[in-house]
């Protein structure tokens, strides 16, 4: 299960209900920042989301709009945090400006209690962590090396406690070492395997993440049958060729492609100031009703929806 904290939903510029975009992805005790716009240090302050654990941002491209709240979010999590150090990743273009953006205005020189590492992504697997991964992906947006991120929670065969009541299996390190695949010897002697007390695989949950982009064809394969999709939407259908024009989707699109690719939820973000939120909704629910338009400091959380016997 994940679990999404919209930080900023705003497209290029922020409103008066909408910041510029972030976004943070939970799972347990693991947090990862998606972007960090201007305001985004306050905008954690006013969730209560608080900065504890949060060092590694995740950068999905270097436009100005996605990564000016660094410069904010570094200089507190040195001087007022507890951290072991901060990682910023993100593709070799924005890792330049991102670089120019801390050593030339936050560092200057100064010695800093943490270190700061920045990241060049590459395709790929980014985090193999015991129960999930996170997979940088390839995006298509305006001449830039940008980058989604796939979400994906390591499957597992349940534990089942009427197969282990039905074999007398007490409590205890036992049932534990079971659910964890491992073999056992019981008190009385008794060799139990996984496979007399474990159910059928289940996959994990899947969510994806994708910032700005122009096209959706290359994606379909990376956000397949992902329980939840989170994708722009900054314009409306009737100003597609602008749209293509500025390397941006229109909320059918971004609609289309959850449809095409038997995504479960959508969540759009990214919405222009030049639209009401109903006329996007309206826009993507009229090709794929699971959508709902992401407000700032909204909270959502993503579950492995299972298919129907």
């Amino acid at each position: 299960m994940f679990e999404l904290l919209f930080l900023g939903t705003s497209a290029s510029a922020p409103s008066v209900h909408r910041n510029l975009p972030a976004l943070l992805v939970k799972h347990e005790d693991r947090r990862f920042l998606i972007d960090c716009g201007e305001g985004t240090q306050r905008q954690i302050l006013k969730s209560g989301a608080g900065f504890k654990g949060l060092n590694k941002i995740l950068i999905t491209h270097g436009h100005l709009d996605h990564i000016l709240g660094l410069a904010g979010l570094t200089a507190t999590l040195m001087r007022w945090e507890d951290t072991d150090g901060i990682e910023i990743y993100g593709g070799k273009d924005a890792m330049v400006r991102i670089n120019d953006l801390i050593y030339s205005v936050v560092v200057r020189g100064n010695k800093m209690p943490s270190p700061i590492h920045l990241r060049t992504l590459s395709q790929g697997v980014l985090f193999d962590e015991e129960k999930f991964t996170v997979t940088a992906i390839p995006v298509i947006h305006r001449g830039t090396d940008s980058y989604g991120f796939i979400f994906e929670e390591k499957g597992k065969r349940p534990f089942l406690p009427e197969k282990a009541a039905e074999l007398a299996i007490p409590p205890g390190p036992w049932r534990r070492d079971l659910a964890n695949g491992n073999q056992v010897i019981l008190p009385d002697g008794r060799e139990i395997i996984p496979d007399q007390v474990l159910g059928d695989f289940k996959p994990g949950s899947k969510l994806a993440v994708i910032g700005d982009t122009g096209e959706t064809d290359s994606l379909i394969s990376y956000v397949r049958d992902a329980d939840a999709l989170v994708i722009e939407a900054t314009y409306l259908d009737e100003e597609a060729d602008m749209a293509a024009s500025f390397s941006h989707l229109t909320a059918r699109q971004s609609a289309l492609l959850a449809l095409q690719a038997n995504v479960k939820h959508l969540y759009l973000t990214h919405i222009s100031r030049r639209h009401r939120e109903k006329e996007i909704l309206a826009e993507a629910q009229a090709v794929f009703p699971n959508t709902t338009v992401a407000r700032d400091l909204a909270e959502f959380t993503v579950k492995k929806v299972q298919a129907m016997e």
